[in-house]
């Protein structure tokens, strides 16, 4: 008597053969140039939900702190993009990366030491476009925002994807079997 006959006389299921999990793609080889674009502009996609949301409360408490509260403009930056910068990392870890490695203290370490740097960045620009190029009205305080924001953003970006929320060798087997997988 075999196992599954066993199975099948004491009234119980007989185990299906294993299934691929639904969505799973069979193992056929590295994916090539057109998926590994997909995934990286996946991961560019989710980035910028997420650094949307975050410039969106750098910018509402830069206005209010700036215009609202009257704190002097560099304050108000800093302060701004260390609120900003909390709220990311919860957004980066529960969604934009949330595929890759579990949170441990050297990522949360990282992650607020490139951060800081971005800070460093985003406020020297503003410095230099407030200051230097005289935008240091409404407009031109939130226009300097911007471009502030955009140039450090490019930095974070590569450091998050490269050191921050680095791929395990768990991740990477699980992105050769699932081209679709991002990043």
């Amino acid at each position: 008597m075999n196992l599954l006959e066993g199975w099948a006389r004491s009234g119980r299921q007989t185990p299906s053969p294993a299934q691929p999990s639904p969505g799973r793609l069979s193992p056929a080889g590295p994916p090539g140039p057109l998926a590994w674009t997909r995934r990286v502009a996946l991961e560019v996609v989710k980035f910028a939900a997420v650094g949307g949301s975050g410039v969106a409360v750098n910018f509402l408490v830069f206005n209010l702190l700036l215009h609202g509260l009257k704190w002097a403009p560099m304050a108000a930056t800093v302060v701004a993009s260390c609120v900003a910068m909390g709220t990311n990392y919860l957004g980066f870890r529960f969604f934009a990366y949330r595929d890759r490695a579990s949170r441990t203290r050297r990522q949360i370490f990282l992650f607020f030491a490139f951060s800081g740097i971005g800070v460093v960045m985003e406020s020297a620009l503003f410095y230099v476009a407030c200051h230097g190029l005289g935008m240091s009205g409404p407009l031109g305080s939130n226009l300097a925002k911007a471009l502030s924001i955009v140039l450090a953003s490019a930095f974070r970006f590569l450091v998050y994807r490269t050191w921050v929320f680095e791929r395990t060798t768990r991740d990477h087997q699980e992105l050769a079997q699932d081209p679709r997988l991002p990043g």
